[in-house]
């Protein structure tokens, strides 16, 4: 129920129990690659994941394409590139902690020896930065951001911005996501060394750890194997048009694989990257963000992560410190929710209990969905959402927000896939729609106030 993210955090708690401990389970892979399967064939997914555990791979696998643009579309392959959105700040975040350790700066240094212009320069430091605590406006939440994202930025052009906007909160006051703090600490890291974004990157992480296939992207290329981004609209994959590279930087510009990104957050953990108290102050965890990563639950499990989303790319990566295990996950078209898929892939490899979803659908007669049409508001959440019946279907569209079209999956339940949204709806004793339960990680209750 959002408006798609631009190189933004897609942050997913996933499950939480008091499980018996355990490692892998023996037939991992085959439930993975049911999962896959059924999420390919019912063209609700496509995706590249890869699982390390103690340095090894232990499973790779992708599915789809990364252009349907010709007469016969190009597949993806385990060395397909993918924009991984703010995974990006994970490896701007290693960088600004190794120059931290080369003692080119600090923490504690104040942005105002960058960037004196910027709101507040004076109060927020580099951990601020680092950990959201900033204030800084979050610039792709900006209404006319969609109108020039696929446009080159110049760095001057992109500071402009920054330092005319209004901050959201003063400094230190909390943590709220921004992705203008991480397009200045990629600006920081080229200011002290002198050199690019991408020739840091090299230097500093891609060559050290030997990664072939990570680095800063331009425009999209699928002669070197490089994704495009879909979204299924109308029965078929829609080619998504590409954010400009130019604006995110440290923000958002890598691309990479999933057996890249697997490698990078072990050798991260592995201590190949930076000092043991360096990665203590990243996975330090204040009000939900620690230095570029967060902390993030499963079972009784945690597992140090972040996801990212560009475009129609999505993607994750973790890091389960116990178990030794990473886990990268890549999609260039989603037709179902991240957060569901992940939870898939983890379940079946830690042996807990997961059913791969049925999405079958079923079809109603028209006089049966216009029973359903009103508005509907709800105690817990400043929404309206408004139900209507479009042909064979219902749509929902929230308080500013573009309506969605809900699968019919039986008389009183809906969904809408991509965003794991589930609608039960009730039925009063003379059998009229009065409300309905909203599920989305919580549930929310929902009361019909009014027809549209």
């Amino acid at each position: 129920m959002k408006n798609k993210i631009h190189f933004s955090f897609l942050f997913s708690i996933l499950l939480l129990s008091s499980t018996v401990f355990a490692q892998s389970a023996p037939g991992f892979k085959v439930r993975i690659d049911s999962l896959l399967n059924s999420l390919e064939t019912n063209n609700k997914a496509m995706v590249s994941v890869t699982i390390r555990q103690n340095s090894q791979v232990v499973y790779s696998r992708t599915t789809g394409f990364i252009d349907n643009t010709g007469k016969t579309p190009i597949k993806s392959t385990p060395e397909t590139r993918y924009r991984i959105g703010s995974i990006s700040k994970m490896f701007t975040s290693v960088m600004i902690l190794q120059l931290v350790e080369e003692k080119k700066l600090s923490l504690e240094t104040p942005l105002s020896k960058f960037f004196n212009k910027v709101p507040n320069a004076d109060s927020i430091t580099i951990a601020d930065l680092l950990n959201h605590h900033s204030g800084l406006y979050n610039f792709t939440n900006s209404e006319d951001y969609p109108k020039w994202m696929t446009e080159p930025r110049s760095r001057k052009q992109m500071m402009d911005l920054i330092e005319g906007q209004k901050p959201a909160f003063e400094p230190h006051q909390k943590g709220e996501y921004s992705n203008t703090n991480f397009v200045l600490l990629g600006y920081i890291i080229e200011d002290i060394t002198g050199k690019s974004y991408q020739e840091n990157l090299t230097k500093r992480i891609t060559a050290k750890i030997g990664l072939k296939n990570t680095l800063c992207g331009g425009k999209i290329n699928h002669a070197a194997n490089e994704a495009s981004s879909f979204d299924f609209t109308d029965g078929k994959w829609v080619m998504n048009p590409e954010t400009d590279m130019s604006i995110p930087g440290g923000a958002g510009s890598v691309i990479s694989t999933t057996p890249d990104l697997a490698s990078f957050i072990t050798a991260l953990f592995e201590g190949k990257l930076m000092s043991e108290s360096s990665l203590k102050s990243m996975t330090t965890i204040k009000d939900g963000y620690g230095l570029g990563i967060f902390k993030v639950p499963f079972y009784e499990r945690s597992a140090f992560s972040h996801n990212g989303g560009i475009d129609g790319f999505s993607s994750s990566l973790g890091y389960f410190p116990d178990d030794k295990t990473s886990i990268a996950f890549c999609s260039n078209g989603l037709n179902y929710a991240m957060n569901d898929i992940l939870i898939g892939l983890l379940s079946s490899y830690f042996n807990k209990p997961y059913t791969i979803p049925d999405f079958k659908t079923i079809s109603l007669p028209a006089e049966k969905l216009m029973s359903y049409e009103g508005e509907y508001t709800s105690e817990q959440l400043p929404l309206v959402i408004t139900v209507k019946h479009d042909g064979d279907k219902l749509t929902a569209q929230a308080t500013g927000q573009p309506a969605f079209p809900l699968e019919t999956i039986s008389e009183t339940e809906f969904r809408f896939s991509q965003a794991g949204i589930v609608m039960i709806f009730n039925k009063t004793t003379s059998g009229e729609i009065d409300g309905f339960t909203l599920k989305q990680g919580a549930d929310y209750i929902f009361k019909k106030v009014a027809k549209p």
